[in-house]
């Protein structure tokens, strides 16, 4: 009886799952933007140089910061 009760504290919810899914998908999202703000040479918006290294930490330390979040809520 032990081991069914212990099952049951490991599965998640279907919604829970999917929201974890979702905040990894962030995750990524806001990494990759970060990434791409700080390495593209011919991005669109028209920002010098240092601003676009400071808003891609901006968005990496985000990410990471809703990562954590997302790892505690578990």
């Amino acid at each position: 009886m032990s081991l069914n009760s212990e099952q049951k504290k490991i599965q998640k919810s279907p919604a829970k799952r999917f929201l974890f899914i979702l905040g990894l998908g962030m995750f990524a999202l806001y990494l990759v933007l970060g990434v791409i703000i700080m390495f593209w040479k011919d991005f669109p918006i028209d920002l010098s140089q240092g601003y676009r290294i400071a808003f891609g930490i901006l968005l990496i330390g985000y990410s990471f910061l809703r990562f954590v979040r997302l790892l505690r809520s578990q």
